[in-house]
């Protein structure tokens, strides 16, 4: 991001030059060195923190522990740690501690991000109180720039969110099946397996009884950057007959069109990466979560989601490596967890779907927050 600053400063230059109303610099969570160019023109800097408050919550502690209490990096690294966090109501096992964390080489600059936060103004979360009581109240406490739960920002007017174009025939198919009745599993952008992980998805798919809409994608050649693709015959990497024996209940998919099909009444469950976004569109269609996070902050998400909130079941865990294969009998407990009727955390997801429609509404903890940051803002210029 270095390498973009003398563009971002010509481009803040312009902006003060041509109105004296410019009143800070709003940056993204990833480009905090980019508050080196609001300090230039005596610009207050905000942080738009796009994952949750669990997530900044913990990145912050291990910074602290890094440079006021002298722990090496090294130590962050040990899967059977359990680390006290204050803001969260249970030890977080070092296990799911974010990936950049984990990696004593990428440790120490991911860490040098979070302590800009530290130089900022105020921080700007993608959450809302409801869903994240505890840790907004710890982060509130005034130990950090003051935090603005102005979610959940959410994106629902796209051609994925609304079905139309490629989306149609999907939810077509879904307009067939009971209510509540489908299982959707889908893995991000970014999420997809090997073939004797597919294969054992298929079996715990095909065991487990349920109906099912499965997004499977091609993971990308090996030594390849790239997002995940289709298969144009997904037959090939699934168990022989399995199409022909689970066509009255399943379909398999490539692209899935996710808020369109999360809001369809016939969905009642989703096998999910628990990316932050799928976390609060899953919530706010009321449909609970078995977590089978991939990657990145996703781990931590999982565990407030099944450990901390009680508002979906556990699939796996740990990391994602090639070598470790969930086994079939595992992901169809999972399944059958998640899909039983009058289940705590289907009750309890119900609940906080309201809850999170109530934060958009007018008079709502978005708007609050928001106004408060207007003030702040305003008050930070003087």
């Amino acid at each position: 991001m270095d390498s973009y600053k003398s563009h971002v400063r010509d481009a803040v230059a312009k902006l003060v030059q041509a109105s004296p109303l410019v009143s800070g610099l709003l940056v993204d969570m990833f480009c905090t060195t980019f508050i080196d160019v609001a300090d230039e023109f005596g610009l207050p800097s905000y942080i738009f923190y796009t994952s949750g408050a669990g997530c900044l919550n913990l990145t912050l502690h291990l910074q602290n522990l890094r440079d006021n209490h002298n722990t090496p990096v090294t130590d962050f690294n040990n899967p059977e740690a359990n680390w006290n966090i204050e803001g969260f109501k249970n030890s977080i096992p070092g296990k799911i501690l974010p990936r950049p964390v984990l990696n004593p080489f990428l440790c120490d600059g991911f860490l040098d991000f979070v302590k800009r936060y530290r130089d900022a103004k105020g921080i700007l979360i993608n959450t809302f109180p409801d869903l994240e009581t505890t840790t907004i109240e710890h982060l509130s406490k005034g130990e950090t720039p003051p935090v603005y739960p102005v979610g959940p920002i959410l994106e629902l007017k796209r051609e994925d969110a609304t079905g139309e174009g490629r989306g149609s025939e999907i939810l077509t198919w879904l307009n067939e099946q009971p209510p509540s009745s489908v299982l959707f599993l889908c893995f991000g952008s970014n999420g997809c397996f090997n073939e004797t992980q597919v294969k054992e998805i298929a079996t715990a798919l095909e065991n487990s009884g349920f109906r099912f809409l499965w997004s499977l994608r091609r993971p990308p050649p090996r030594g390849v950057v790239s997002f995940p693709l289709d298969y144009e015959n997904p037959a090939e990497i699934l168990p022989e007959g399995f199409l022909e024996r689970t066509a009255g209940v399943g379909k398999i998919i490539g692209w899935a069109p996710q808020a369109a099909i999360l809001a369809h009444p016939a969905v009642g469950g989703f096998v999910s990466h628990c990316g932050w976004n799928s976390i609060l569109e899953s919530l706010w269609f009321g449909v609970p979560i078995a977590a089978w996070p991939i990657d990145g902050e996703q781990q931590l998400n999982a565990f407030q989601m099944v450990v901390e909130w009680g508002l979906g079941v556990d699939v796996k865990m740990e990391y994602k490596e090639d070598v470790i294969v969930v086994g079939s009998e595992e992901i169809e407990k999972g399944i059958k967890g998640l899909m039983a009727e009058g289940s705590e955390a289907r009750e309890k997801v119900k609940k906080l779907s309201d809850r999170s429609r109530d934060a958009l509404a007018e008079g709502g903890s978005a708007e609050v927050a928001l106004n408060r940051f207007i003030a702040d803002v305003i008050k930070n210029l003087g």
